[in-house]
């Protein structure tokens, strides 16, 4: 395997020697790809230098990462059996956040987390909730840094509004953020009282890098973010979830395909490439999804090729995608109306976008990019913002 030219914060605290552990009763909460250069897991890793791990959390999908999205995870059992383990996704919306006796064994709680660089990505708001439960119970975090994987210098799509925060929208920013997850961290700390916040940074990493010339091994964080590819196109294609149309889980290709039975392949894809969508081209596609929306029925619809990912803009790419699958089948197209992550009183699209234009837009048929242009005052006022949070300089400093 090449050589990583990046070293995430959990590289730096192994190369410390855990300095920042030593003699503390340790938490964990981590995932799959919560690991270091040489794919070694943090849990092992923690073992192996002989600290007192007390406590194991569990975000969305679980420790291990089996479930699938909206799946409860149960507490589950690990070796060595001593150690609490919690999951902060069953099956209530209280659920998600730390009790208050969760961290009562610990002195210290430490986030590994890969995060994907968008709003919805769950992963954020377990974050946040986290570090709200360790102010509250007086107890340390230290957050680890990993690169965002889709660049820490692009950012789009609206806003989140006030009344429209949720599991899948906790911070002000907007859908594509352009922040890693320890500067989201530290965007927190200006929310939260008596945080006692450490974020360890990562060495070699700069805003402009994707993923894959960072040198470190993809490794999935969520069932359904197999590739690099699908966080590329995950920004846009999250949307899907909100509507009656499969975002492709259950395939191999999940979020780069989108589809339904009663779409015309061939039609949708001529509607989209009249939008002129830059750095993607769209291709007619047939599938059928092996679980969740639509399984085992064959769905017509397309697949998402990003051919210039500098240029693309995939949050713009899934509200053209919805708006023509709602015009070629207004009689079938529907959005989701029963309950997402816990909420029932606001429609998903809405807590997706953090608006509610864009599903306005959407019923009436309006021009999108007189709504893309609204967002670009809050996004001008995002840029400046979010200075006071970045942890590594922009590429032109």
């Amino acid at each position: 395997m090449t050589r990583a030219s990046v070293q995430t914060g959990l590289d730096i605290l192994c190369t410390s020697g855990f300095s920042l552990l030593k003699n503390k009763r340790v938490g964990l909460l981590c995932h799959p790809a919560s690991v270091d250069s040489k794919l070694m897991h943090i849990i092992d890793l923690v073992l192996q230098a002989g600290l007192d791990l007390r406590l194991l959390i569990g975000p969305e999908h679980g420790i291990h990462g089996t479930a699938q999205d909206m799946e409860a995870v149960e507490h589950s059992t690990i070796r060595p059996e001593a150690i609490k383990v919690v999951s902060l996704y069953g099956d209530c919306l209280d659920d998600l956040k730390p009790k208050p006796d969760d961290l009562e064994e610990i002195d210290v709680l430490v986030v590994d987390l890969q995060d994907i660089g968008c709003r919805y990505y769950t992963y954020a708001a377990t974050l946040l909730y986290c570090l709200q439960a360790c102010a509250q119970a007086s107890v340390a975090a230290l957050v680890l840094d990993r690169p965002n994987p889709i660049n820490g210098i692009s950012y789009e799509g609206p806003l989140l509004e006030d009344e429209l925060h949720s599991f899948v929208g906790e911070f002000p920013v907007p859908v594509r953020h352009g922040l890693t997850i320890g500067e989201l961290a530290g965007l927190a700390r200006t929310t939260i009282q008596n945080l006692d916040l450490t974020v360890v940074r990562m060495k070699g990493w700069q805003r402009s890098m994707w993923f894959d010339q960072t040198g470190l091994a993809w490794v999935l964080p969520s069932p359904n973010m197999p590739t690099l590819d699908t966080a590329t196109v995950y920004p846009g294609s999250c949307l899907i979830e909100a509507t009656n149309l499969s975002e492709g889980r259950g395939t191999t290709r999940p979020f780069e395909l989108v589809g339904a039975p009663w779409l015309d392949s061939n039609d949708l894809v001529l509607r989209l490439r009249k939008t002129a969508q830059a750095g993607v081209e769209f291709r007619p596609v047939t599938f059928r999804p092996a679980f969740q929306k639509h399984a085992g029925a064959v769905c017509n619809g397309l697949q998402l090729h990003v051919v210039d990912r500098q240029v693309y803009s995939p949050f713009i790419v899934g509200l053209a995608v919805l708006q023509a699958a709602k015009q070629q089948v207004p009689e079938h197209f529907a959005f989701r109306t029963k309950a997402y992550e816990f909420v029932s009183d606001r429609p998903a699209i809405d807590l997706l976008t953090g608006t509610k234009d864009v599903r306005r837009a959407l019923d009436s048929d309006a021009d999108l990019e007189s709504l893309i242009g609204q967002w670009r005052t809050g996004l001008a006022s995002y840029a400046k913002w979010r200075r006071e949070f970045l942890l590594y300089p922009e590429d032109d400093e």
